[in-house]
């Protein structure tokens, strides 16, 4: 394979829920890109399942970017830091619920990053937004979309006459169907909070309707019109959240402003399991992203085995996958360990290749992208078609290798460093990699002058060099001294 320049027009298709098929992505504003994306309630760490959507779109925000241009994308996903799932946790603990939203919000950005997400442009979170959700309310009530009922707000959902398309499902189905609250001050049962009282124990804003808080679906559409306008691109989230959540929130925002059509694509990802399972405390089998990563799960490897399935289909850990994924992962910073092009990489051009970007362009088709990045690898893994190439074309394909890993938020090059940087007592095996590549160099070069060198100076350092034709061999020798080795590197 060859480098070759993305098309910045490249076709982006994605499958659209509100449609239920794949479409080419045509954004509202090629200059102006944006994306929402249903965060977090910040009361406990982030388990595995949360951090699906989050790996899913920043993928997408990498791919968005790459197209059209950093600047020219916005993506917000919020904190939901006020919820009666919040209100619990501060009564059973004795703690602010300030403190416990603050320590959850700093755990989740530590969590994800580790994960090699992105931050998204902006964060907002709710409690930041509440004269916004309250003119929100006050525009649908005065609209007859909503009515004022014992301290508590409702929309009035049969007024929305499109309610349920995203869903697929009929009023009358859900209510036979859904978990309902049934209240005497609702005209339907269908009805949903929008505003609800506070008593003097819980946080609460005033209103015209009394001292309250807000329900939990006008958040996004209040947090996501202030920051996005009255129509965006994408709107995402795992399929939980399809309904009640996403459905109210199509419902209030196009009845609170019929001029726009609020999110044109939504996409959800499907839901994890774990070795076949459900995910469940009752199961055992139930942990969080920071359980993983203090078990010294690398949060590059959480990152593969997600990108490993399509995220319209449900994703399954497995220990084998993480062995696997922690296998491929560390042949590639072990390769990529001794090639200075590479480390030294800046993350300026060559862009990715074109077979990853593709694949990520047919409806975020990691699985494919991923399968296209071995590809890439095993051609500049010391094949004779690669070796033939200049070395300006070595440089090219090797960089092209890590600029595809990038997109997909895989950091090879963090991991070669990594693999470069341990102590050289046990760094016997990059060096063993770093003579067969200078070996095979020098033979195409008719030069042998830097293996000789390397060679010396393992040595001189104690270790034992033993080359055939066929293999390379190190091993540390009676007067091994690793500090020798520090030189080398």
């Amino acid at each position: 394979m060859t480098n070759a320049q993305t098309n910045t027009q490249t076709e982006i298709k994605l499958h659209n829920t509100k449609t239920r098929k794949k479409e080419v992505f045509t954004p509202l504003d090629a200059d102006n890109v944006r994306m929402y994306v249903c965060g977090p309630t910040v009361y406990d760490r982030a388990h595995l399942g949360n951090a699906r959507p989050v790996v899913v779109f920043d993928v997408l925000y990498r791919l968005l970017r790459h197209v059209y241009g950093a600047e020219h994308v916005t993506y917000v996903r919020n904190f939901t830091d006020v919820d009666d799932k919040i209100n619990a946790r501060a009564a059973e603990s004795g703690r602010e619920i300030g403190e416990i939203t603050e320590e959850t919000i700093s755990w989740f950005l530590e969590d994800m990053g580790a994960l090699g997400a992105l931050e998204p442009d902006a964060m907002p979170r709710a409690t930041a937004f509440i004269p916004q959700m309250v003119t929100m309310i006050e525009g649908l009530i005065a609209a007859d979309h909503a009515y004022a009922a014992e301290g508590h707000v409702l929309f009035r959902v049969r007024s929305y006459e499109a309610y349920g398309a995203l869903s697929g499902r009929s009023v009358d189905d859900m209510i036979a169907g859904a978990r309902v609250e049934v209240a005497p001050y609702k005209e339907d049962p269908m009805d949903f909070v929008l505003w609800k009282p506070s008593g003097p124990d819980l946080p609460g804003w005033d209103s015209p309707w009394g001292r309250g808080r807000p329900g939990w679906h006008i958040e996004c559409s209040a947090m996501a019109h202030e920051l996005l306008g009255d129509s965006f691109d994408i709107h995402g989230g795992g399929n939980d959240l399809m309904f009640p959540h996403h459905e109210n929130e199509i419902a209030q925002s196009c009845c609170a402003h019929p001029e726009g059509g609020f999110a044109q694509v939504w996409m959800h990802n499907e839901m994890l399991q774990v070795e076949g399972k459900k995910m469940s405390k009752s199961l055992g089998n139930f942990f969080t992203v920071r359980d993983l990563l203090d078990q010294g799960v690398p949060g590059e490897v959480i990152r593969f085995v997600f990108l490993s399935t399509h995220y319209r289909k449900p994703m399954d850990w497995t220990e084998k996958k993480a062995k696997e994924a922690e296998a491929t992962l560390q042949q590639w910073a072990d390769t990529l360990a001794v090639r200075h092009d590479v480390l030294d990489w800046d993350g300026s051009t060559p862009n990715p290749h074109p077979d990853v970007t593709n694949a990520l362009s047919e409806d975020l088709n990691s699985s494919l992208a991923l399968t296209k990045l071995g590809v890439l690898f095993k051609y500049i893994d010391n094949r004779e078609d690669f070796l033939a190439l200049s070395d300006n074309a070595k440089r090219d394909a090797e960089l092209t290798f890590v600029a595809s890993a990038a997109l997909l938020g895989l950091d090879v090059v963090g991991l070669a460093r990594a693999v470069r940087d341990k102590p050289a007592v046990l760094d016997l095996d990059r060096f063993q990699l770093e003579l067969a590549y200078e070996r095979v160099q020098a033979m195409e070069r008719k030069d042998f002058s830097k293996v000789d060198a390397l060679k010396k100076s393992l040595t001189e350092a104690g270790v034992e060099v033993r080359m055939s034709k066929d293999s390379i061999e190190l091993k540390e020798g009676p007067n091994f001294d690793p500090t020798k080795l520090e030189a080398l590197k």
